[in-house]
């Protein structure tokens, strides 16, 4: 182990590392950390705390996984971190501990985290997320497997985005993000079903048509949430992805991010009020 330790890097001896992980030079490593067979740690990187790196983890230079929570009512429980294997957390990029609401902050499998973003307490992340440059998620947000979410974004505490959604970039995400859906534009809106990114991952024709026309159901008909999950229901009664959609609507109690239509008539509203 020590061969693949830069000299100059401070690895607490306590700290549970496999004997192939490389540490590279100026690198912090702090008591509690495991870091699992495969993993590179890039040079000036810190590992704080209770954090659990699964095998071929990539932490590069000046990354920070596993430091105490910006949150004030964070008075020093016993939370953790969790990283799943093969995810890469870029340079300057900052994962947070869990606070005593969740006790962990979970990034899943085949997770990139790009440069100068943020993943703050609590959140959970699926497996194959992306996280891109300077996306600022804060506390408590979940986010199903092989979501994208664009660079330089802001997402709101406690919101939910769905598997394979997909969130353009530069924008505000205040509500949920239903699962296999478009949100993009200033302001945002829901645009459409992601098409191209279900194709890419081998979902049927047959599948890619019923989720367009539940996107219709959801955005176009003039119905709540779980109205429309209803009537998804009713129309693909056997398909595991109307099933996913319709469970994810009926359990969203801050609202789902709004189509062109509830756009443009909040915007109406607005107006017709000053």
């Amino acid at each position: 182990m020590s061969a693949k330790i830069h000299p100059s890097a401070h690895v607490d001896p306590t700290a549970e590392i496999a004997t192939d992980v490389m540490v590279g030079p100026g690198a912090v490593i702090e008591p509690g950390v495991r870091v699992a067979s495969g993993s590179v740690i890039g040079h000036h990187a810190w590992l704080s705390g209770d954090t659990n790196l699964g095998e071929k983890c990539q932490i590069f230079p000046y990354a920070v996984v596993g430091a105490i929570p910006q949150d004030l009512k964070f008075k020093g429980e016993q939370t953790r971190t969790v990283l799943g294997n093969d995810v890469v957390v870029r340079e300057f990029a900052t994962v947070h501990r869990g606070t005593a609401a969740r006790g962990e902050t979970v990034i899943g499998d085949g997770c990139l985290i790009m440069a100068y973003a943020h993943v703050a307490h609590d959140c959970i992340l699926g497996d194959h997320v992306i996280i891109s440059n300077a996306t600022q998620l804060a506390g408590h947000i979940d986010i199903g497997d092989w979501a994208i979410i664009g660079g330089l974004t802001a997402v709101q505490q406690y919101v939910r985005i769905g598997a394979h959604a997909f969130v353009g970039g530069m924008t505000r995400i205040i509500k949920d993000v239903p699962p296999f859906v478009i949100v993009a534009d200033i302001p945002t809106f829901a645009v459409g079903i992601n098409i191209e990114g279900l194709r890419r991952r081998g979902f049927s024709s047959e599948v890619r048509t019923a989720l367009q026309k539940a996107f219709h159901i959801l955005y176009r008909k003039g119905l709540t949430p779980v109205l429309a999950a209803s009537h998804m229901r009713a129309e693909f009664p056997d398909m595991q992805e109307i099933a996913l959609l319709a469970e994810f609507l009926e359990a969203a109690e801050h609202g789902i991010m709004p189509g062109r239509a509830q756009l443009k008539e909040s915007s109406q509203e607005k107006d017709s009020s000053t």
